[in-house]
């Protein structure tokens, strides 16, 4: 895969497409989570309720969760013959879309 197509919206998908340029255009970090606003403060917000009414150690569990998500796009994407930053982008905004399937 070439390097200058690595980075577009073709390979990183974001929960909300609205902040997305039009076309395949190379995305900045910002965009990702710009996009992903939602999902994030889903997550951050079950993580405070989770340390609140049960344990911090809980909030552990789930934040652990997460960076396993996490590492394993980003695994798949390096296999799959992405470069970091795409792997990195392309991982954040698949945990964060996967994870708000069920809204």
């Amino acid at each position: 895969m070439q390097p200058e197509h690595c980075g577009t919206r073709n390979h990183i998908e974001v929960w909300n497409e609205r902040v997305l340029p039009p076309g395949a255009v190379q995305l900045r970090f910002r965009a990702v989570l710009r996009g992903s606003l939602l999902p994030i403060l889903v997550w951050v917000g079950i993580a405070c309720f989770v340390h609140f009414v049960y344990d911090p150690v809980m909030t552990a569990v789930l934040s652990g969760l997460f960076a396993c998500s996490f590492a394993l796009g980003f695994g798949l994407r390096r296999r799959a013959g992405h470069s970091a930053r795409c792997s990195i982008y392309g991982a954040l905004g698949g945990v964060l879309d996967k994870s708000m399937a069920g809204f």
